[in-house]
């Protein structure tokens, strides 16, 4: 993806906050010669320490043959994202009508080289990993090779960590239109209040120079 200067992380505790809180993206896989790249959406549990994040899909998922001929992958994350009318980003010498529409996002890549996970013991520990973050609040059993309810049910699944190699991000909030046309930007997402406005206007006016 395009990153202009003004739509990069302020530091790298800007995305890493934003990829804290967030658990569900899409991992983009390179399709065998001929084929398309798979694309799979999928919940996942990153850990900034280990630098990693560990996900598990179904055995019978078409895309493993792929995922064993390249193990190099990215996991992208899109949210807080935001359609901008144009006339919301219209010059202040120039009519409503000749803005130029755009779209809000904050999007993280992470590339990663996936190891699948095969054995038992280390599937069940990887899905331990997986329960703790998804329900740190407890609930169910854990999960152990051999044992009841889920033992069984591991023989089902490939469980994969991602190693994280590199990490693109970009927060696209009009850093670079000036203070009006941002002021403009923020009283129509704050007027609209549709899906995903309010984490926009949120971002707009923290990443940009004081409204």
């Amino acid at each position: 993806m395009l990153i202009h200067p003004w739509d990069a992380p302020q530091d790298d505790s800007e995305w890493r906050h934003w990829l804290a809180v967030r658990d569900f993206g899409q991992l983009a896989v390179n399709g065998l010669p001929g084929d398309p790249p798979w694309v799979q959406p999928l919940h996942f549990a990153y850990d900034a320490e280990r630098g990693e994040a560990v996900t598990h899909l179904a055995r019978p998922n078409p895309l493993w043959a792929a995922l064993e001929a390249d193990p190099q992958v990215v996991l992208s994350v899109v949210d807080d994202h935001a359609y901008i009318p144009g006339p919301w980003q219209a010059p202040a010498d120039a009519p409503p009508e000749h803005g130029t529409p755009t779209s809000f996002y904050a999007a993280v890549q992470l590339r990663c080289t996936a190891h699948l996970v095969d054995d038992p013991d280390a599937k069940a520990a990887l899905l331990n990993r997986q329960l703790g973050h998804f329900q740190p609040e407890g609930g169910s059993a854990r999960v152990a090779a051999g044992e009841v309810p889920y033992g069984r049910l591991l023989s089902g699944i490939r469980g994969i960590r991602l190693e994280v190699s590199g990490v693109r991000a970009k927060f696209k909030y009009a850093g670079h239109r000036p203070a009006e046309t941002r002021e403009r930007i923020a009283a129509g997402l704050d007027a609209r209040g549709g899906p995903g406005d309010a984490a926009a206007r949120e971002h707009l006016l923290r990443r940009g120079p004081a409204i």
